[in-house]
């Protein structure tokens, strides 16, 4: 290194390896001198080890334990190997830095020039982990003025500062290989200084060593970054990328290292007034600097300050060394002017307005009625995908392709919702002694419609379900897991037989544990994928928001760690990060949980035609007659009904599941296959609804619903 430290200014801790003859044999003299202290930390480490969560898997083992001597503190320590202990020691990083970001920053090589603000940056370069190997330079020792900003003692006066700044990272991170240089750096030794680093940070007081540091950064192509401890100034000269860059971005025009050289405080001044702008210095900056050599020495610094920058600087150094963006250029980071506006956050409390639960439809026109039972059917997302209308003795529905979604594939969900809400109107239609004959159309236009026909026929079958359909809801809440009994299943399955479907059901605790697993990594892949996610938190509605579409938020029943996990699952950054970290088992908490605690789920099925793709939309809305007499008897016999539908409900081919999610088309085609075996549903059949059913407190409240022509709004 350049400068000879001197007898006594050990700064390295003599790493030993008890297994090395040698090495053991200085050991066992260490061992033996009555002034060292030993402190053995191995086995307070490894304890310490086993709280890690998914600790990396080429930690070693016992071998790679080492005994760390610190000459300096006349001290001994036993501490597990470096992989081992830097394990421990970064992992409450993660996931601010992941530990491959943490492997790639510890490729980098940092300098640093100058060890007052520079051991505050030092170090704490090294507590991140940011760096493989810090440079120091500074020729000067500590004096006890120093102490008002480097964490230093009174040990270390006298000490040369760079030694001072190596001991410190050296007793926090023995393992981290430190140079340095005590005789600073100048002209003709700044390219020595700087040969082989990734970064150089400069933070001396000599302006010609300021400049001779630039001019040296230009020739080996190095990002240099200071700062400034007045109001937060922070420059970023990235010489790495704009070589011909002239330095201190040309404020200084065409002065040379020459012209700076060997000046007294006063001369430097104007100098540090073109780079550092007095306009935008803080008063008492300014105010010192009128009174340098009259009442104070130098220029001031505030050990708050220096921390502030030191953690400015370990910022840019992560942005340049994991290859984010970071420009040329200044900028302020000013804490007092922060301080300044300081304001009462506002409380996040959601106020909802007491509305009334109309659950039977006031008397009005039978054919009205129809049209209200119709629009109170389960849709996705509460979207209502369909147009209602009368047309001369009949009712219309026509399937409306912009309340579609990403999960709709091909309108088959929309299908499901008008087969659903054709169910209701023929109930409400037998009810009221008007039922006709119904008729499914496809053609290009609508893609669906249906027509149902109003005449004098009654059916008492049908007409049981209309008071059932007025008080349909949906039933978010945790269930008791009490067991079905084999007359509810029966029940059930002759409800959908009725509609030529079937009922296929798991009820054991290990059937739903393992339902649970697949619909959970489903909802973690729905919250992952953008589009997806756009759309499901799209769905929910807050108060002061139109409750007559989506879901009202209190209906889904959260407790308040959930109400607090719902404010972070809708942010689309927070899962593009958890996405990159191939993360977030966390956001299928909520239909885990929720399905453990039910009696059963059952998927509602009708056998289908063949086809390039199984079934047509006439197909998927019989499904959906189906699934509406399920869900009514289910909540005949004292049941609270939840769709729980995967991500791949409706998707029957591969293609399909990449049109989903391009990133998980593999994940899903494997819980797609094995949700159907779990569930024993055959490949002839397709799946209108996947439903959780348990006995549960009543909902909190019910959908809300558009308007039908001639009815008004109801609930």
């Amino acid at each position: 290194m350049n400068g000879d430290p001197g007898p006594g200014a050990d700064y390295r801790p003599l790493i030993l390896d008890e297994t090395v003859p040698d090495e053991a044999s200085v050991l066992a003299q260490l061992r033996k001198s009555p002034v060292i202290r030993i402190v053995d930390l191995r086995d307070v480490l490894r304890a310490e080890l086993g709280k890690v969560h998914n600790p990396p898997d080429d930690l070693g083992g016992p071998e790679t334990d080492r005994w760390v001597y610190y000459p300096w503190r006349r001290t001994l320590t036993g501490l597990p190997g470096e992989r081992t202990y830097r394990a421990i020691r970064l992992d409450r990083n993660r996931n601010k830095v992941t530990r491959a970001e943490q492997r790639r920053l510890a490729g980098l090589a940092v300098g640093v020039v100058g060890q007052s603000v520079g051991h505050a940056i030092a170090h704490t370069l090294a507590m991140e982990g940011s760096c493989g190997l810090l440079r120091l330079a500074d020729f000067d020792d500590i004096e006890l003025s120093n102490l008002n900003r480097v964490p230093g003692n009174v040990f270390d006066i006298g000490v040369n500062k760079s030694i001072v700044t190596a001991r410190r990272i050296a007793e926090l991170d023995p393992y981290l290989p430190v140079e340095v240089y005590t005789a600073g750096v100048d002209e003709h030794t700044v390219d020595e200084f700087l040969h082989g680093l990734s970064i150089v940070v400069e933070e001396c007081d000599s302006l010609d060593v300021k400049f001779a540091v630039r001019q040296g950064a230009r020739r080996h192509r190095l990002p240099l970054l200071m700062d400034t401890s007045d109001r937060g100034l922070f420059d970023v000269e990235r010489y790495d990328l704009e070589p011909e860059r002239p330095p201190f971005h040309g404020l200084l025009g065409p002065t040379t290292a020459a012209d700076l050289r060997g000046l007294s405080t006063k001369e430097k001044a104007p100098h540090v007034m073109r780079i550092l702008d007095p306009k935008e210095l803080s008063a008492r900056m300014a105010a010192s600097l009128v009174e340098i050599d009259e009442t104070v020495t130098t220029w001031p610094q505030l050990a708050g300050d220096v921390q502030l920058g030191a953690a400015i600087v370990a910022t840019a150094v992560r942005r340049i060394g994991l290859g984010y963006k970071l420009s040329s250029g200044r900028t302020r980071i000013d804490l007092e002017r922060g301080l300044d506006g300081l304001a009462e956050p506002e409380p996040e409390e959601v106020i909802w307005e007491e509305e009334p639960d109309t659950v039977a439809a006031p008397p009005g026109p039978a054919r009205v009625n129809v049209l209200e039972c119709a629009q109170r059917a389960p849709s996705g997302g509460n979207t209502q995908p369909w147009q209602l209308r009368m047309e001369h003795d009949a009712m219309r529905i026509d399937l409306a392709s912009n309340r579609s979604s990403a999960l709709d594939i091909g309108y088959r969900g929309s299908a499901v919702a008008i087969g659903a809400a054709l169910h209701n109107a023929r109930a409400a239609a037998a009810a009221h002694g008007i039922l006709g004959d119904h008729h499914l159309i496809e053609d290009d236009t609508t893609a669906l419609t249906v027509l149902l026909e109003f005449g004098a026929g009654s059916d008492p079958l049908l007409a049981r379900d209309y008071p059932a359909a007025l008080m349909r809801d949906t039933n978010r809440k945790l269930g008791t897991g009490e067991p079905l009994g084999d007359a509810v299943l029966a029940g059930l399955a002759a409800a959908a037989a009725a509609e030529g479907g079937a009922v296929h059901a798991i009820t054991g605790r290990p059937e739903l544990s393992e339902a649970a697993v697949l619909i959970g990594e489903s909802d973690r892949i729905r919250h992952l994928t953008p589009r997806l996610h756009q759309e499901m938190y799209g769905e929910l509605r807050w108060p002061g928001e139109d409750l007559r579409t989506g879901i009202d938020v209190r209906g889904m029943e959260l407790a308040p760690d959930e109400q607090a996990k719902l404010r972070i699952g809708g942010r689309a950054d927070v899962m593009a990060r958890l996405h990159e970290w191939s993360g977030g088992a966390a956001l299928g908490e909520y239909s885990r949980d929720r399905v453990l605690s039910s009696s059963a789920l059952v998927a509602v099925t009708l056998p289908c035609r063949p086809g390039p793709y199984g079934a047509s939309l006439t197909d998927y809305a019989v499904a959906g007659a189906a699934l509406q007499r399920v869900w009514l008897e289910a909540g005949r016999r004292g049941l609270a009904v939840q769709p729980v539908s995967p991500v791949f409900l409706y998707a029957r081919h591969p293609d399909e599941l990449i049109a989903i999610s391009p990133d998980f088309a593999d994940t899903l085609t494997s819980l797609q296959g094995r949700f159907l075996d779990l569930l024993g549903v055959p490949g002839h059949e397709i799946m209108a609804l996947v439903l959780r059913l348990s006995y549960a407190a009543a909902a909190t409240v019910r959908s809300r619903r558009l308007p039908v022509p001639g009815a008004g709004d109801r609930s």
